[in-house]
């Protein structure tokens, strides 16, 4: 509502005189303030604040006269009455000086601002006054108050007599009223003769008038309290006549709120009571009280000492608070607080140290409450005696605190605006961030980009709800600085407004008003100045649509008027629509194509509003279509706080029945003083004009009497437009209690349209508290936005010298962040508590989109166990189970219940499961529904609420299914969990899976992080390969686990099932999970295989074997083209060369790693081969080639049996390879001519596309490098076979021929290939080639068999043996790829030609059991 901003001002006095300051009192208008010395009396001027003019009494007459004391203005601020100590009063007038000016703005040459504007003296220049001493008025006693009340002046006397004075300083011949003969009672309605005060000594202490309640509120000298009221308009003792507030027995201060009818009484234990009086008996009634509570303030809450000052803001809608022993405080109407200057920086140092309260001796409001000029009751004592130079500035004892507030204090027509808007005295401040949002593509909200929302007022709302992250991204304002021409005549700022879109803001002040948009960031003054001064705003302002819609009061035809200006067009009356209006507007607003004003005679007007486009600018036509007198209802109308048209009504069963009708207007609700009144429609009367006629005429239903909906209500939130599926959040009225908290008025919706229950309200008010303030509501987010006020110390800036003067160093510097609060969870519960689940359900359905809707239920339910658990009396209704039960009908159940207990302490956990079941079963439920992570949650709460082998039996079970789905962060967590619990470190539950932690470093790090191109890995593929021993141990938990306790039974169980599970793994033919279950988890791979040699690492079938691992990693069958069938190359001279080794190996790989056998010389050759290829043929290459601008693989796999992979996705992952589009420039000049055909280009790309995804080359070549250790050489051999390279088929055979190897091995590996070479005859022919190169090592392998009569010990083989065969390749590779270039534009090229030359070229279909492939050759 208010907020504080920056630091504190401190005026400069330029007198001499050493007089410290004690009393300030601004005028009426706020224009100028007095400040009183002991013997000096100053005015000064408010913007800027320089002084005008000080009259410094003599010596003599201030002996005589005493101290000044209190100083109080004639309400047209042409005089100011001065009491003194010994009870006199001096009148001071003020003549007016016309054309006379101290002070005047200065501009430089050739600047826009001109000089002729009118009322330009009166606006920018400081007034020259003087103060002249016209009468003396002594009424022998002390004066204990002053109140100017219209024409005359009331003075309280500590003789117990109250005196009228008239301004000119006459008694007017009446006589004091003494308080002894004024009856006091309970209420009016009691016997006129009330009790009297009855004692000598009473005498009012403190008063103050109160116009709406025509009587003063008064505190008298014993500390009790009431209100004095005149019973007719003579104020004599005969007619006067006090009530009592009972309660009140240690009054210190009184300040009374006219807008809203409160007095606000402050008692000596430093709490504020807030009374009104009751309309109807006349008696004072307890509205709500100011205290600061020890939750907040733990140290100080009841340190304060008594009240000493309370003044409203100038708008009635906060009150500022001061206590005897220093402190500010700042709250709203009805009790909400939002400044406290006791606690956090305004009371601590930055070290900790505590800092003096800044204690005050007076205080009061600048003008539009953007000022708070204060007078600082330390300053006196801190005031050194010595004097400064002659002509420096002294520092005086008057402070002024700076504030921005929302424009819902005096615009409130912006309540049904999802944006929050504040005003500061030169700018505003506005949450829609970036105003281009609706427009722009950068708008992502927290679900989907929303598209822009200039739609008309009944479009579907999910278009109109803001995005999240621009409203909830950051806690940064827009701030738009108001024009300085504008402000300069017009200071200060008045009303402000936003329309719907958050892109346009208007503003205004003095006269006329401007506007600004924040997509041009360009402002929009009036081009006629006269035109902009004879304007003056008097009900606020608003947007509709395009158009700007105000209130004014027209200065030159003295005459009411409702204007409308289109924002597109200049700022000019000619473009203005104009209607006259019959009385004074105090309030307007706007809703959907209706315009509703409140006016001075107490009367409501409705008017249409609609859009004409006449020529070039569209402009806006108004039709009066009702008026409705409210004066038998409203006492004053200065007591209107709002006035709002809304759809809300009770009856929601004509929604169900005539849905058209929930567009119309249905009801008024008016906020008077406080308490919210609703006019509804009344449809009583007959409804069959509402068919036939016009919709004009359909709007002229009459209203039904005023309902009073609810008490103490600061702002009303209604949503204009219509959303079916969220109609709770949409059809609701939002309330703003202040310190009560928010209240919501619900609609009940039958289920499926059923016929409600007769019992059931159709509405229902429900309370509920938030943290924040609250300034906006977004309707369907169910969310709450807010500001609050937060504070940064700079006190280290400055040496500890200079440090007492710096005001810098007293205050910290103070910022208004934005903030927002859910509130779903205390409606939901509000709902189960009163018993309408339903409702409830029907509610949070409509919300379970939203993205914290985990967050609202898992509120709810802590909220409510900590209450209940917590609770010291036994609980006769738990709410607890009813909100079990409730998630329960939510998937996120198991885990909201988890979080919630997670958070919450131990102590309250057999509660919570008390209610929502047993943690066994949830766990259970959660592995049933596979979800791990929150199963791991339930882990920890099992392992504190059971006995250690109920934990492990289930951290057991949890394993198991973490290691079948992969889980490794998760198996990591549990092998360390199942550890913990055996070695009895029980006390410290392991975290829940967060982050994957790096434990392990083995060869699979492949397949988590990287994805390397051969060009950039040929050197770390050397490195990789060159692995010892020692590098394959694991790095993670187990290496250290087997050193440290290997003879714990505890890692035994563990060891049993990792064993368990690899062995299910490689029985399965799962190799690819096996190698990321030995990389993920540190398992000893090389080790195990070793044991299980000769038992699950055997291969049984090994055409099963081979078909499974081209489907898992993804590597697709060898195809032999019909082309290839005659010779692939016409030119006679390089089939020898090249022709016969493409037949040899159907594999790019020839081309890169030559086999071993063949030798280095193979290597230039093939290069200038590649490298002669023109570059149209290049582009098909580098389409095949895999990488992540490569959309289509020449494969297209027919899916089969459940096969999901698709070789082009599984290309599309892996990086570029290199391997083909290397350095092209290297061209032999010797093959220079050689050019390709139509078949040889079909032959070359389906060469590329048969190799598999880069990715699974590695993660092939790691398996069998840890294979080859292991001695498991029949996988060895089904792994050659698939990369078909005859040097790993070579090394098998040369390790079997120099060992002794088991015979069984031998006969298994020899009866496989022969399997595969009957498998490859029948269903795969693209295998034939390589199992000819490899026939003769076949036949050998034969011979041994045969030969072999006993198997012996294996011996393993030593890994350099494997680094040897490996190292040359890579390094081919390296120099082939070292210049690599990445043509990818003309992979995109090519793709879409390529895809029409599909369909004529020869199809050669291979199929097999198990994924079979359509290889489309191209």
């Amino acid at each position: 509502m208010y907020f504080l901003s920056g630091w504190p001002r401190r005026l400069l006095c330029p007198l001499e005189s050493l007089e410290q300051p004690l009393h300030i009192q601004t005028d009426p208008q706020r224009a100028f303030f007095a400040v009183l010395s002991p013997s000096q009396l100053s005015v000064w001027y408010c913007r800027p604040s320089v002084l005008i003019v000080s009259y410094k009494e003599l010596s003599k007459a201030a002996s005589q006269f005493g101290p000044y004391k209190q100083a109080e203005w004639r309400p047209d601020s042409a005089m100011i009455a001065v009491s003194t100590a010994n009870g006199y009063i001096l009148f001071f007038e003020i003549p007016s000086t016309r054309d006379k000016y101290l002070y005047e703005p200065m501009y430089p040459k050739g600047s826009p601002h001109l000089k002729g504007t009118p009322h330009y003296k009166e606006d920018q220049c400081a007034p020259s006054l003087s103060l002249e001493m016209k009468k003396v008025l002594d009424l022998q006693a002390s004066i204990t108050s002053l109140q100017s009340m219209l024409e005359d002046l009331l003075v309280a006397t500590a003789d117990g007599f109250l005196h009228l004075v008239h301004w000119d300083g006459m008694t007017n011949g009446r006589k004091a009223i003494n308080l002894c003969t004024v009856p006091f009672s309970v209420d009016l309605q009691s016997s006129r003769a009330g009790s009297f005060l009855g004692f000598e000594d009473v005498y009012i202490r403190d008063m103050e008038y109160c116009a709406t309640l025509d009587g003063f509120a008064v505190v008298f000298n014993d500390g009790r309290v009431g209100f004095i009221t005149p019973m007719s308009s003579r104020l004599t003792a005969e007619q006067l006549h006090g009530v009592w507030a009972q309660d009140v027995i240690d009054g210190t201060c009184v300040a009374v709120n006219n807008k809203y009818r409160l007095m606000a009484f402050g008692c000596a234990n430093g709490s504020v009571q807030v009374y009104t009086v009751d309309t109807t008996t006349g008696a004072m009634q307890f509205s709500h009280k100011l205290e600061l509570t020890p939750k907040q303030y733990p140290d100080i809450w009841n340190k304060t000492g008594p009240v000493k000052l309370i003044r409203w803001s100038p708008d009635s809608c906060v009150v500022m608070v001061t206590w005897e022993y220093g402190g500010l405080s700042l709250w709203s109407v009805f009790g909400a607080q939002l400044i406290c200057t006791l606690g956090g920086d305004f009371a601590y140092q930055s070290d900790g140290a505590k800092k003096d309260p800044l204690k005050i001796s007076s205080m009061t409001w600048g003008s539009e409450g953007y000022h708070l000029w204060v007078i600082d009751g330390n300053s006196s004592s801190n005031m050194k005696p010595e004097r400064d130079t002659y002509n420096e500035a002294r520092q005086f004892g008057i402070l002024q605190f700076h504030f921005i507030k929302s424009a819902l204090t005096v615009n409130p027509c912006m309540s049904n605006q999802e944006q929050v808007l504040l005003q500061g005295e030169d700018r505003l401040y506005l949450n829609c961030g970036d105003a281009a949002q609706a427009q722009s593509p950068r708008n992502t909200s927290l679900s989907e980009p929303k598209p822009t929302r200039e739609r008309g007022p009944f479009s579907d709302g999910s278009l109109d709800s803001q995005g999240l992250s621009t409203l909830l991204g950051h806690r940064h304002w827009h701030v738009v600085q108001i024009h300085s021409t504008y402000l300069e005549s017009n200071w200060p700022i008045r009303f402000s407004a936003i329309d719907k879109l958050g892109q346009n803001v208007a503003v205004v002040g003095k006269f006329g008003f401007a506007h600004y948009s924040l997509l041009t960031k360009k402002w929009k003054l009036f081009g006629n100045i006269t035109q902009e001064q004879n304007m003056m705003v008097t009900g606020g302002l608003a947007w509709w649509n395009d158009f700007i819609v105000l209130a004014c009061y027209n200065l030159n035809d003295r005459q009411e008027e409702l204007r409308i200006y289109l924002r597109t067009s200049n700022l000019d009356n000619a473009f203005a629509h104009i209607t006259k209006v019959q009385a004074d507007t105090l309030l307007l607003s706007v809703f959907r194509d209706m315009v509703i004003l409140f006016r001075a005679d107490c009367s409501i007007c409705l008017y249409s509003i609609e859009r004409r486009p006449e020529g070039l600018n569209p402009t806006a036509s108004i039709q009066v279509l009702q008026e409705v007198s409210m004066s038998r209802y409203i006492p004053h109308p200065f007591l209107v706080v709002s006035v709002t048209l809304t759809s809300v009504r009770t009856e929601t069963g004509i929604t169900l029945k005539m849905p058209q009708q929930a567009c119309e207007a249905e009801s008024i609700m008016l906020n008077l003083a406080g308490q919210l009144i609703m006019l509804q429609r009344d449809r009583s009367g007959p409804q069959i004009r509402d068919k036939d006629n016009t919709p004009n005429q359909r709007k002229h239903l009459p209203f039904c009497a005023p309902v009073v909906l609810a008490q103490s209500v600061e702002n009303v939130w209604t949503a204009s437009r219509i959303n079916k599926q969220k109609r709770h959040l949409l059809e609701a009225l939002w309330l703003s209690c202040g310190g009560a908290g928010m209240k919501v008025w619900l609609p009940l919706f039958p289920r499926d349209h059923r016929k409600p229950h007769s019992f059931l309200s159709r509405r229902i008010m429900l309370p509920f508290h938030i943290n924040i303030y609250p300034l906006a509501v977004l309707f369907e987010d169910a969310l709450v936005l807010g500001a609050v006020n937060d504070t940064v110390l700079y006190d280290c800036l400055y040496t500890q010298t200079s440090a007492r003067e710096h005001l810098e160093v007293l205050f910290p510097f103070s910022i208004v962040e934005r903030t927002s609060q859910i509130y779903l969870h205390h409606i939901l519960r509000q709902l189960l508590v009163r018993n309408l689940g339903e409702q409830a359900l029907l509610l949070a359905h409509s919300c379970a989109t939203l993205p914290y809707f985990p967050h609202v239920l898992e509120l709810m339910l802590h909220e409510v166990l900590e209450e209940e658990a917590t609770s010291r009396e036994p609980i006769p209704d738990p709410l607890l189970p009813t909100v079990a039960k409730f998630i329960t009908e939510f998937p996120l159940f198991l885990q909201t219940v988890v979080h919630c207990a997670r958070k919450t302490e131990y102590a309250l956990w057999n509660y919570l499961f008390a209610a929502v079941g047993n943690p066994k079963d949830l766990f259970e439920e959660c592995l049933m529904a596979q979800d791990l992570d929150t199963a791991a949650s339930y882990l920890i709460i099992l392992q504190n609420m059971e006995v250690p082998a109920v934990s492990r039996q289930h951290a057991t079970l949890l394993f198991n299914t973490a290691l079948e789905q992969g889980k490794w962060d998760l198996c990591r967590h549990m092998i360390r969990f199942l550890k913990a619990i055996g070695s009895g470190e029980t006390e410290t539950p392991p975290a829940t899976p967060t982050t994957q932690e790096p434990s392990s470093s083995s060869g699979f790090e492949f397949f988590r992080h990287r994805s390397i191109s051969l060009s950039q890995s040929a050197e770390n593929l050397h490195s990789k390969f060159n692995l010892t021993k020692t590098l394959s141990m694991p790095s993670g938990p187990s290496g250290k686990r087997c050193s440290k306790d290997s003879d714990c039974a505890e890692n035994m169980y563990i060891d049993m099932m990792l064993w368990r599970h690899a062995r299910r793994l490689l029985e399965e033919i799962k190799l690819k999970d096996l190698g990321c279950f030995a990389a993920q988890l540190g398992f000893e791979l090389i080790g195990w295989l070793c044991k299980e040699r000769a038992r699950a690492a055997r291969v049984e079938d090994f055409v099963f074997a081979l078909k499974k691992l081209h489907k898992d990693f993804r590597w697709p069958l060898p195809v032999i083209p019909a082309s290839s069938l005659t010779s692939p190359f016409k030119n006679g001279k390089y089939k020898t060369a090249v022709g016969e080794q493409l037949l040899k190996s159907q594999s790019v790989d020839t081309f890169v790693n030559m086999e071993t056998d063949t030798g280095v010389s193979n290597t230039p050759r093939s290069r200038s081969w590649l490298g002669a290829i023109s570059s149209s043929q290049r582009e098909i290459d580098t389409v095949s080639s895999h990488g992540p601008h490569m959309q289509d693989a020449f494969l297209s796999p027919l899916l089969s049996k459940g096969d999901e992979c698709s070789i082009g996705s599984a290309t599309d992952l892996t990086e570029t390879s290199s391997m083909v589009d290397g350095d092209w420039t290297m061209v032999d000049e010797n093959f220079s001519g050689l050019s390709l055909t139509q078949s040889e280009l079909e032959h070359l790309s389906l060469e590329l596309a048969s190799k598999g995804p880069h990715k699974s080359q590695v993660q092939l070549r790691y398996l069998l490098h840890i294979f080859m250790e292991a001695g498991c050489l029949d996988w060895c051999v089904i792994i050659g076979l698939i990369l078909r390279e005859s040097s790993v088929i070579n090394q098998v055979f040369s390790i079997i021929q120099s060992s002794d190897i088991d015979g069984e091995i031998c006969q298994s590996i020899k009866t496989g290939l022969y399997a595969v070479d009957k498998w490859a005859s029948t269903d795969c022919p693209g295998y034939k080639p390589f199992l000819n190169i490899i026939k003769p090592q076949i036949q050998k392998l034969s011979e041994i068999v045969e030969e072999q009569v006993q198997p012996e010990a294996f011996q393993p083989v030593n890994p350099s043996k494997v680094t040897e065969q490996v190292n040359p390749r890579a390094e081919e590779s390296r120099i082939l790829s070292s210049h690599g270039t990445n043509p990818q534009s003309d992979a995109g090229n090519i793709s879409a030609s390529r895809h029409e030359e599909d369909k004529s070229k020869t199809e050669v279909e291979d199929s097999f059991q198990e994924g079979s492939y359509d290889c489309i050759v191209s």
